[in-house]
């Protein structure tokens, strides 16, 4: 895996980096239930997810939005 693909974006980094509009809770309910990259604990208040997992995610949103 190349180093680029181990980049971790924050909560904040989610919204302002990634363009993701959801509240940090909905973000846990959507990891919940599966429709979210799993988030990495990095410390005991600290998470992060790996940028390339949710560029990925992104990229199946606009497939669904591009299929129908």
């Amino acid at each position: 895996m190349a180093q680029f693909d181990k980049r971790l974006v924050s909560k904040k980094e989610l919204r302002t980096v990634c363009g993701i509009p959801y509240t940090p809770q909905h973000i846990a309910r959507l990891e919940t239930a599966g429709k979210f990259p799993k988030r990495i604990q990095l410390g005991s208040n600290r998470v992060a997810w790996l940028l390339s997992e949710v560029n990925t995610w992104i990229s199946e949103r606009i497939a669904v939005r591009d299929a129908s």
